[in-house]
């Protein structure tokens, strides 16, 4: 986790070295840009995470930017809107139960939004 912190605050710290957004970037890895937030072409489907953990994700795609999650874990389905995110990276949340995913483009975690602790962590597309 000490490194995702890392990682976040490193690319946070760019971010907020840019006082113009970004112009949109489209690249062949399937990674874009539009108003310093991030884009990954990730799949929908079953992600297998750390400790044994699955996560169903359904993304719904506005354009060509994810804008929002059905995500299934522990046998109930939340839904989760994209959130403005300092880092730039895609941020989903659902308000009401806590739940926090974010993705990266090697990897999705799910977070307790209220503690920050993480409930899955290195989940990949199975």
């Amino acid at each position: 986790m000490t490194m995702t912190r890392t990682l976040l605050a490193g690319l946070a710290l760019l971010l907020s070295a840019c006082s113009l957004p970004p112009p949109v970037v489209e690249q062949d890895d399937g990674i874009s840009s539009q108003s310093g937030q991030f884009h990954f072409a990730l799949p929908s489907g079953d992600y297998r995470c750390g400790e044994g953990q699955q996560v169903g994700l359904q993304r719904e795609m506005q354009g060509k930017v994810n804008h929002r999650l059905q995500l299934d874990w522990k046998g109930r389905r939340y839904q989760l809107e994209r959130d403005f995110s300092e880092s730039g990276l895609p941020r989903f949340e659902d308000t009401a139960s806590g739940l926090v995913w974010i993705d990266l483009p090697w990897k999705g975690l799910l977070l307790d939004g209220r503690t920050h602790a993480p409930l899955a962590n290195d989940c990949t597309a199975a």
